[in-house]
């Protein structure tokens, strides 16, 4: 019954057709990182059930941390900044993870316990990994599209953050718009698998529904955050990428 789920594998088997016939270019890449979420996801089952005896703060902490930076490589990964692009990454993605995450423990509205704590926070450094992905290449596609517009603008005065300003809007509401959608079609197209799950393990309505709520505002929240310090730190990097 477990093997069952490989049969699913068959969608993926036709993204990389479609792929293959089109030209696309990334069946390579995409049949790889099926296979790597496969092993990674398996791992994960094995890890959690240790990850979840852990007891010591900077056990978890620790564990954390290693996910964010595992998150800012995967996002250089990306983007392909060429100036310190992993150092933007980390930054981006280490303070507005760190300051949901704070912020849940401090209201109490997640305990410090390794089977809340864990999760929740690899749900939130996941989601700043793809607002900051989404961001910064957005900014880049801008950048290049206008940078006559970038280079008029400084040469009669305007600050590089002036030429930019346009660029860093329409960057951040691209950004935000996974995030409107989903507080948008939440209960009607989206079922939230936490809500389903909790419901399922005999939780009470209220409980469940209080506690999916608390993550999806958590989602916005972080995905403010990731816009804000991905258009603040990478906009000069950005320019300098698109002028070489």
């Amino acid at each position: 019954m477990e093997y069952k789920f490989l049969l699913s594998y068959i969608l993926i088997l036709i993204a990389l057709y479609y792929s293959y016939k089109e030209r696309l270019g990334i069946e390579r890449s995409l049949f790889i990182n099926s296979l790597r979420a496969l092993i990674q996801l398996l791992l994960l089952g094995y890890l959690l059930v240790f990850v979840f005896r852990l007891k010591n703060p900077f056990e978890l902490f620790g564990i954390l941390f290693v996910m964010v930076l595992f998150a800012s490589y995967t996002a250089q990964k990306r983007v392909n900044l060429k100036e310190k692009g992993y150092l933007t990454a980390f930054l981006t993605i280490f303070l507005s993870s760190s300051i949901v995450i704070f912020t849940l423990l401090l209201f109490g509205i997640v305990s410090f316990e390794p089977n809340q704590i864990i999760p929740v926070g690899g749900m939130i450094i996941g989601n700043s990994l793809n607002v900051y992905s989404l961001t910064v290449d957005r900014m880049k596609g801008e950048a290049k599209n206008t940078i006559d517009i970038i280079e008029n603008i400084t040469a009669v005065g305007g600050s590089i953050k002036d030429a930019f300003y346009f660029i860093k809007k329409n960057a951040i509401r691209s950004a935000l718009i996974p995030m409107k959608n989903m507080l948008q079609t939440v209960g009607i197209i989206h079922i939230p698998g936490v809500t389903t799950g909790m419901l399922l393990a005999g939780a009470d309505p209220m409980e469940a529904v209080s506690f999916q709520l608390a993550i999806m505002y958590m989602m916005v929240a972080v995905a403010l955050f990731t816009g804000i310090f991905s258009i603040n730190f990478s906009y000069k990097k950005i320019l300098n990428t698109v002028l070489r």
